[in-house]
């Protein structure tokens, strides 16, 4: 792992600052490794942290290792956790071919088990399964994570899930939070049987919040959230294969609620009364966005269900470089104005 430095803050007064992360399977390891190189920011202080799906672990992760020992040990954490997920797939059948290991493709498109999956998702469901298409990561979970303390110290949290029943996001915050709630934020529908939680089933939190950004604005004292976003929102090209078109329909999917939020967060911001208290709330607000839109460009769908640890890896590295690009070019703005510009959301048709 590269060592750790602080270039961007040296000397430089602490900063409150919220962090959204989005989610996206294996994806989520360039997550990781943004937040890696962040904890190397000493004059960062993070006051809460929103995440769905896979992001939902990086930041129950995060928050566990800040509790057990600080920055360092939210980076071991991190690591330790990619690693388990790593391991625990030696076995798994969605594994690239020789031909992409050769060519250096980071992709199961061409994989007959991901192939036969994707199909089957289309003809049965996770009940028809023996089973019911269990997660595994709720066990890894369960052993690298200390719950009952992310209830008493750390950052705040928001966890978001869908309800099945309702359609409405539902956002679980620290003394809430459980492996079936991380379970319950990833649980994509095709793969996974809804997760139950106090008597109402849930589906993943990427349909309804992805991440959710209010209760970073509302609940938080900070005025500053990080964007870490994992889907492009942007891809040039219509998209002509099969394979090709779903991917580009999970991105919209997924990016949908979060532009709608932003939206709503730009218009919020024009019309409220900066003097009143919900007013004043967001009105001081600032966003920034770490973006990795070039290595996310070259990845599609499948590589989603990669967890190969040379995978994990190269994202991690990826989001670093993509962290401390960041830092070096907006680093001085945090804490002193916003550096993605929302407003643009509300001229849009």
């Amino acid at each position: 792992m590269a060592a750790a430095k602080e270039k961007t803050g040296a000397g430089r007064k602490p900063v409150l600052v919220d962090l959204a992360l989005q989610g996206g399977g294996a994806h989520g390891a360039y997550t990781w490794g943004v937040l890696d190189r962040l904890l190397e920011e000493s004059w960062l202080q993070f006051d809460g942290i929103s995440g769905t799906s896979a992001g939902a672990m990086n930041a129950v992760v995060m928050a566990h290792g800040l509790n057990e020992g600080g920055p360092q040990g939210a980076k071991i954490a991190l690591e330790t956790f990619w690693k388990r997920v790593a391991d625990a797939a030696l076995l798994s059948p969605f594994r690239r071919g020789p031909l992409e290991i050769l060519t250096g493709k980071w992709t199961l498109d061409f994989s007959p088990a991901f192939i036969a999956a994707d199909l089957a998702a289309r003809l049965y469901s996770p009940y028809s399964i023996p089973g019911g298409g269990a997660n595994p990561l709720a066990k890894i979970l369960e052993e690298t994570v200390n719950f009952a303390g992310l209830a008493k110290a750390g950052p705040k949290l928001f966890v978001t899930a869908t309800n099945v029943h309702t359609g409405r996001g539902r956002i679980f915050r620290n003394a809430e939070m459980t492996p079936e709630v991380l379970m319950a934020s990833a649980c994509l529908p095709t793969m996974f049987q809804a997760v139950e939680i106090d008597g109402e089933p849930y589906w993943d939190g990427g349909f309804t919040g992805n991440p959710t950004i209010t209760p970073l604005i509302r609940e938080c004292d900070s005025d500053d959230t990080i964007l870490v976003s994992i889907n492009p929102i942007e891809r040039p090209g219509t998209p002509r294969t099969a394979m090709d078109i779903q991917n580009r329909l999970n991105e919209i999917s997924f990016n949908s609620p979060l532009i709608k939020e932003l939206r709503m967060a730009a218009l919020l911001r024009q019309v409220a009364d900066p003097g009143t208290g919900e007013g004043a709330v967001w009105a001081k607000m600032r966003i920034h966005r770490v973006a990795g839109e070039e290595i996310m460009l070259q990845l599609g769908y499948s590589s989603k269900l990669l967890a190969e640890w040379a995978f994990f890896q190269m994202l991690r590295d990826e989001g670093r470089r993509a962290a401390e690009t960041f830092l070096e070019t907006y680093g001085a703005d945090i804490g002193v104005r916003s550096t993605l510009n929302i407003d643009h959301l509300l001229t849009e048709v």
